[in-house]
């Protein structure tokens, strides 16, 4: 029997028996690449539609039948299964995908093999400008795909130098620093693991070329960790800080981390996006994470498919995402802990304050909702279909700075501010991740838990902010049994940009009075 691969990754190419085939119809090298991608029967009318859109439906179909036959005239053999109704590739063929392998390998924990897979991005120099259905459909695929490559990248120099094997931590970073050359993290990462390995000089030319980058894109100097990592001992102190831990969580491996000390915990969480090592890169961002430790014990964490957590297709809902709270709290031998649930958050937080009374010395709630969208006895929130309208304006613009203007308007004209947020966004999700996560807020209701919360509870909105409407958060407090609820000024969603400080006041007079407890087991 034949054996034929698809080479997705990079340019697009059929392959039978090892030798490679000349197939010089790209729609049909499109056809082949969206069947295999798309595994099962698929309908004629869709894959017409798709690679000839406009066309009249009858001359769309006879066209899609022409390539078929084509296709199985160049490739030597029938490969197709077809009725009048739907196509697909024959169960009787043996086809291997690239694309395939990476995403098994990733799914097993298997990086290096991954990576192997990856000869670069999904599709790669290839494009049917006539056909916006399919490039849509790639551009998705890319993204998800390169966001897998990244992850996993991570991890490999997380394990690389972990197991002592510097030089090829320093080949991932490197490969981690293509992608994002303006990013402080990847760069630490590829000077600390070259310093580790010995090659001193490859370390310092790669910090001088950080630090031009940065001055000559952003007009900043490197942070104080990026001008501190030449220093004599600082590549094992930075390499030991910047490792995130990981704790199994529901069948996901989920990254945290925690900074600082104190009799009392504080897990914060943000929005809809997280990375636990790229969260310190913004200076405000590290500036209000350095005040809550002055509090106590932060503790931060990815969700399962989001960040340096495992990724997968998973997609954090309330309920998995407190229980995902609940098995890093237990990893990190948390005392009686403050949630700080920002934004989409909040409701997990509200979730596991309900389910795990005892182990929440205080709940605050900053930016957030209790449901996602509309109905007439909620209208707090965007309709349904407004919801769906942002989203998909918030995907369409990913891998730039999407939504910055909404999320953080103080810093949406800070250039520094614009590189990291589409950094984070592209290093913590996909598009179609995020559309997945963001679907599940807008489906998102946690009403009926609200009179049922009994720990301390406070709740900050910002009065005129941009993504979640004020009167969220009023009725979060009015609903909440005791609950303290503080209007901030401002029109900053996110709770690290604008004006701090009265955020940071009300956190500290807040966790100030709340018991300490015993930890968590």
């Amino acid at each position: 029997m034949t054996l034929f691969s698809l080479q997705t990754l990079g340019f697009p190419e059929i392959r039978s028996d090892g030798r490679p085939i000349k197939l010089n119809l790209r729609k049909g090298l499109a056809l082949l690449v969206y069947l295999s991608e798309n595994q099962g029967a698929l309908s004629r009318d869709a894959l017409a539609g798709l690679l000839w859109p406009e066309s009249p439906d009858e001359t769309a179909r006879a066209r899609l039948r022409r390539m078929l036959h084509r296709l199985e005239g160049i490739l030597g053999q029938r490969i197709f299964e077809a009725d009048r109704a739907s196509v697909r590739l024959s169960p009787l063929i043996t086809l291997t995908t690239d694309s395939r392998q990476f995403e098994q390998a990733s799914d097993r924990g298997a990086f290096e093999e991954a990576c192997r897979h990856y000869r670069g991005d999904f599709l790669a120099g290839f494009s049917l400008p006539d056909c916006p259905e399919f490039e849509d459909w790639a551009f998705f695929r890319r993204e998800a795909l390169r966001g897998r490559f990244m992850h996993g990248l991570e991890r490999l120099v997380q394990e690389k130098n972990a197991a002592g094997d510097h030089f090829a931590a320093a080949s991932y970073a490197a490969r981690l620093v293509e992608f994002d050359p303006l990013s402080e993290v990847y760069g630490r990462h590829l000077i600390s693991s070259l310093l580790l390995a010995g090659d001193r000089s490859g370390a310092e030319r790669h910090h001088a070329a950080l630090s031009q980058r940065l001055h000559d894109e952003l007009g900043v100097a490197p942070e104080t960790a990026t001008r501190t990592i030449l220093d004599p001992g600082a590549e094992r102190l930075a390499h030991a800080g910047a490792t995130p831990l990981y704790t199994s969580g529901a069948g996901a491996y989920l990254a945290y981390q925690t900074y600082g000390s104190g009799e009392l915990d504080i897990l914060v969480m943000p929005g809809f996006v997280s990375h636990v090592e790229r969260q310190w890169e913004l200076p405000s961002g590290r500036s209000f994470l350095t005040a809550m430790m002055a509090l106590g014990r932060v503790i931060t964490f990815d969700r399962r498919g989001v960040g340096l957590s495992d990724r997968g297709g998973l997609t954090p809902s309330v309920e998995d995402t407190a229980e995902d709270i609940g098995a890093v709290l237990r990893a990190a031998r948390a005392r009686r802990v403050v949630l700080f649930g920002a934004s989409e958050s909040g409701p997990a937080c509200i979730k596991f304050t309900v389910d795990e009374p005892r182990l929440v010395a205080g709940l605050i709630l900053f930016g957030s909702l209790a449901k996602g969208s509309w109905t007439s006895d909620y209208p707090h929130v965007l309709r349904a279909s407004q919801y769906d309208a942002w989203r998909q304006s918030l995907v369409a613009g990913w891998g730039g700075h999407a939504g910055i203007e909404t999320f953080g308007p103080s810093l949406a004209g800070d250039p520094q501010a614009r590189s990291w947020w589409a950094g984070l966004l592209r290093a913590a999700s996909s598009p179609g991740g995020i559309s997945a996560v963001l679907n599940a807020l807008r489906d998102t209701d946690v009403r009926d838990l609200l009179p049922r919360v009994s720990s301390p509870t406070v709740v900050l909105h910002r009065k005129d902010d941009r993504a979640v409407r004020v009167a969220a958060g009023r009725h979060l407090a009015a609903q909440i049994p005791r609950a303290q609820f503080v209007e901030l000024d401002g029109n900053d969603h996110w709770f690290f940009a604008g004006d701090q400080q009265p955020v940071i006041e009300t956190v500290k007079r807040f966790v100030g009075a709340l018991p300490r407890g015993r930890s968590i087991q």
